[in-house]
C-alpha cells in the first residue's frame, strides 16, 4: 500500500529551471587562460565598462577568473525574497573554481525572463594537485554548488485554493492504478463531503473537481494521504554492462526446457622433427602436428516454471548461470514466447 501522494503528481505543481552565465573571481591561479577562452576576457571586460572602468582588449593576463554556467530550480509557489540553491559549472579551461566567488548573476528561464539574480562563495567538493611529473584529480575540482546562493527576484503567481478541477498524473501509468485511485478518493469524498469528486480519465489522470466547502490546499492534504495499491507491469530490467537484472513481482514464466552450457575448444601445435634415412640425400624436415580437443561443461537441462519471482530466481540458480548466462536465457525465453513481462534492455 503507498500514499496517493507517494505515487502521482499534482497537474501544473512542478519546478522551472533557470539558467545563466556569470564570472568567478578570485581563483588561485587555476582560472581561464585568455588565449585558450576568449570569452572569459570579453565578459570581465564587459562587467568592468558597466562598472565604470574602461579597460583596453588584451590587457587582461590574469588566471583568477572563470567563466561559468549556474543553473537552478525555481520551486512552485516561491516568493520574492526566498533564496534557492545553484550550481556553477565552468565552460572554459579553468582548472579548480575552489576559492572563487561568483559575481551577480541573473537566471532565466526559458521564457527569457529574469527570476532570480546569483552571488556568493563557490563550494567545491573535488581538487586537483599536480607536479613537474604527476597529477592527482579527487572529483570534479571544476563544478561547485553556492547553498542558498540565489535570490528570487520575481515570482510566479498563481492562486492554487481558487482552482476549481485538478489533475492528479501517475508515475507509472496503468489502468488498475488510476481506477484505485478513483474509488479511495469517492469513498473519502462520499463520507465527507457526500458526493464523488473523482473521475480516471486514463490510464495516467485523474480528475479531481473540488467541493465548494474546501480550498485546494486542505482537499490535496487529504486526498494525499489516503491509502491505495498500486499495481505495477510484468517487466525485467537488464543492463548488459554491469551485468544487473531486476525481476518484477507480476513476472510470470511459461513451462520451457533450458539447455545451457559453455563449449571449450582447445588446439594444441606439436611440431615433430622428421629425420631422413641413412646414407640418403634427403634433408630434416618439420612435420606439423595439430590436436584439437572440444569439452562442454556446464550442459544442464532443467525444465523452466515461474508461477512465482520466488520460483523463477530458484530455478535460474539451480541451473548454476552467472549474470550474463541469465541475461541470455531471459533474451532467449522472450524470443522463444514463454516469459510473460515486457523485456526492457538498457
Amino acid at each position: 500500500m503507498s500514499r496517493i501522494k507517494d505515487i502521482t503528481d499534482v497537474d501544473g505543481i512542478r519546478d522551472n529551471q533557470l539558467v545563466g552565465y556569470g564570472l568567478v573571481m578570485g581563483l588561485a591561479g587555476t582560472g581561464d587562460t585568455m588565449r585558450g577562452s576568449p570569452f572569459t576576457e570579453q565578459s570581465a571586460r564587459s562587467m568592468l565598462q558597466r562598472l565604470g572602468v574602461a579597460v583596453p582588449q588584451g590587457s587582461i593576463k590574469a588566471r583568477n577568473m572563470a567563466a561559468v554556467i549556474v543553473t537552478a530550480r525555481l520551486p512552485p509557489f516561491v516568493s520574492a525574497g526566498e533564496r534557492v540553491d545553484v550550481s556553477v559549472s565552468s565552460m572554459g579551461d579553468a582548472t579548480s573554481l575552489r576559492g572563487g566567488t561568483l559575481v551577480m548573476t541573473p537566471l532565466s528561464a526559458a521564457d527569457g525572463n529574469a527570476y532570480a539574480v546569483a552571488q556568493g562563495a563557490v563550494s567545491v567538493n573535488g581538487f586537483q594537485a599536480s607536479g613537474e611529473a604527476e597529477k592527482l584529480t579527487e572529483g570534479t575540482p571544476t563544478g561547485g554548488r553556492i547553498p542558498g546562493g540565489a535570490l528570487i527576484e520575481r515570482e510566479l503567481s498563481a492562486d492554487f485554493n481558487a482552482v476549481a478541477s485538478l489533475s492528479l498524473k501517475i508515475r507509472n501509468p496503468d489502468f488498475a492504478t488510476a481506477t484505485r485511485i478513483t474509488e479511495v478518493i469517492n469513498r473519502f469524498a462520499v463520507k465527507t463531503y457526500g458526493q464523488r469528486i473523482a473521475q480516471a480519465m486514463d490510464f495516467r489522470t485523474v480528475s479531481i473537481e473540488r467541493p465548494k466547502r474546501t480550498t485546494a490546499s486542505r482537499l490535496m492534504a487529504a486526498v494525499g494521504d489516503l491509502m491505495v495499491e498500486a499495481d505495477s507491469p510484468a517487466r525485467v530490467v537488464i543492463d548488459e554492462k554491469t551485468g544487473t537484472i531486476v525481476i518484477g513481482s507480476k513476472v510470470r514464466v511459461s513451462p520451457v526446457a533450458i539447455a545451457h552450457g559453455t563449449i571449450t575448444i582447445r588446439v594444441t601445435e606439436s611440431p615433430q622433427v622428421v629425420q631422413p634415412a641413412p646414407f640418403s640425400d634427403g634433408r630434416t624436415e618439420t612435420q606439423q602436428s595439430t590436436n584439437i580437443d572440444a569439452e562442454q561443461k556446464g550442459a544442464k537441462v532443467a525444465i523452466l516454471a515461474g508461477p512465482s519471482l520466488e520460483k523463477l530466481v530458484h530455478g535460474l540458480n539451480r541451473i548454476g548461470l552467472k549474470p550474463n548466462g541469465i541475461i541470455a536465457i531471459l533474451q532467449a525465453i522472450k524470443t522463444a514466447g514463454a516469459l510473460q513481462a515486457e523485456l526492457v534492455i538498457q
